[in-house]
């Protein structure tokens, strides 16, 4: 679905270049263009989710039927840095702070008798996952020619994040209900989106659309059921953002 909407942006990008008159015509901030540096700001909603490996042979884990994934919404807050490199092509920086959470959700057959703690399994298990990360993105930002005062844009990147509220070394419990989902500290990523920007009389203003998906898998095995049906977990951010540019 984010692959299409994309898609659809990156067509009206092209058709803004091939149609666009001057950039110096009559508008808000003429000389946009031509400032080697910008500076500002950014704020964001994200939907963070992940992408689930499951294990080998998952039938061996007796009662546990299927794992699954629940986004939750967040908030990102962030400094923009740009750096023209060419007219239409800039290297965009934009550390910043995003709060995020997100469920995994185990479903178990509750007509399976766990014998351990001599009651039957409760039909689904939900282990929240709460993050709060230091985001570190970089992008090549490929921009149209202006219509007056309005222009759009695609961009690609990689970065790195660190969780600040990472619980890897938090002990293990032995009661099911009190174990957690471990996950690394420090991820890589790549990242692509498309926006439009609208250019005001003190000011731009950008309306952004991004995915990103971990390269790095998070999952610690402590070996819990929660951690050995899995083999691999891999972030997935949605990030919509609002960006004030001088």
């Amino acid at each position: 679905m984010y692959i299409r909407y994309f898609s659809i942006l990156f067509i009206v990008t092209n058709s803004i270049v091939l149609k666009a008159q001057d950039p110096n015509e009559k508008g808000n901030l003429n000389n946009y263009y031509n400032e080697k540096l910008h500076f500002g700001f950014t704020l964001g909603l994200n939907r963070t989710n992940f992408i689930i490996h499951p294990a080998e042979h998952f039938e061996r884990f007796d009662s546990l039927k299927s794992v699954e994934s629940q986004p939750k919404l967040g908030f990102n807050l962030g400094i923009v840095s740009e750096v023209r490199l060419h007219k239409y092509l800039t290297l965009r920086f934009v550390p910043n702070l995003s709060f995020a959470e997100r469920n995994l959700q185990y479903y178990f057959d509750p007509r399976r008798y766990d014998s351990t703690h001599q009651e039957f399994v409760t039909y689904t298990t939900v282990k929240n996952i709460e993050s709060t990360f230091l985001n570190f993105p970089l992008d090549l930002k490929l921009r149209s020619t202006r219509v007056k005062n309005f222009a759009a844009y695609i961009l690609a990147g990689g970065g790195y994040s660190l969780d600040l509220a990472s619980k890897r070394n938090t002990k293990t419990s032995t009661d099911p209900k009190e174990q957690i989902v471990k996950l690394q500290r420090d991820d890589y990523s790549y990242e692509f989106g498309a926006g439009a920007e609208f250019f005001l009389q003190y000011f731009k203003f950008a309306i952004e659309g991004k995915m990103t998906i971990g390269t790095k898998n998070l999952l610690i095995k402590d070996n819990t059921i929660f951690s050995n049906s899995v083999d691999k977990l891999n972030s997935k951010i949605f990030l919509i953002s609002l960006t004030f540019e001088g």
